[in-house]
């Protein structure tokens, strides 16, 4: 697995909200053989906050990732 294969940068931008937000969705390894989703979020501009969620196999950090993805184009973040 690439490193850059598996990221989703997306945004959410609306002036009349004042909304300028980022998301950024990634498939990493760990140390000790398994996968983390890691999740960056927050206004454009900024570090943003990072989560990652583990998982035992790529099938499965995969599937999170398009879980998630799904959720938030619901949301209106739109690819960069």
């Amino acid at each position: 697995m690439e490193p850059d294969d598996d990221l989703l940068l997306l945004k959410r931008v609306d002036p009349g909200r004042n909304m300028n937000r980022f998301y950024h969705l990634s498939v990493e390894p760990t140390l000790f053989g398994g996968f983390a989703v890691r999740r960056t979020w927050g206004r454009l501009g900024t570090w943003g906050r990072t989560r990652l969620d583990l998982f035992a196999d790529v099938s499965s950090a995969l599937a999170h990732q398009q879980k998630l993805a799904a959720q938030k184009h619901k949301r209106g973040y739109r690819p960069e």
